[in-house]
């Protein structure tokens, strides 16, 4: 019994130490983090912006994990957690769309020429809507 226990504890560890490298290796193989640091006008921070990527996963995996630990920390944090965790989720797919030449390869296509900035605004939110009644209406 506590063999197959220990031999799913053993198995798990190693997928999700699996998972959480490649994609980190997704992150800093692609350069994203320099380039969001780029266009964040940031890029003296760079190291400092990859260290927070890289506590801000072992915390949310922490958290993830032993969900059962009380975290005292009150309300506000969820907030601001809840807003960082957003804005840099939204930050870094804007930046891996435009290290993989999303959006010029969608405009071309569809021969548009102006209103770019308008277009890619109602990417963001549309994205946040759908965020917004996912949470709010528990969608599962």
């Amino acid at each position: 019994m506590w063999m197959t226990d220990l031999f799913l504890i053993l198995i798990g560890l190693v997928c999700g130490l699996a998972v959480a490298a490649g994609a980190f290796a997704l992150i800093a193989g692609l350069g994203l983090i320099p380039r969001l640091a780029g266009k964040t006008s940031v890029a003296s921070c760079v190291i400092p912006l990859e260290n927070a990527v890289i506590y801000g996963g072992l915390f949310g995996a922490v958290v993830a994990l032993f969900g059962q630990i009380p975290l005292r920390i009150g309300s506000w944090f969820t907030v601001v957690y809840g807003l960082s965790a957003g804005v840099f989720t939204g930050c870094l797919e804007v930046a891996l769309a435009e290290v993989l030449n999303v959006f010029p390869i969608l405009f071309r296509r569809v021969k548009l020429k102006q209103g770019l900035n308008l277009i890619v605004f109602f990417f963001a939110l549309g994205k946040t809507a759908g965020a917004l009644y996912y949470f709010t209406m528990k969608v599962s």
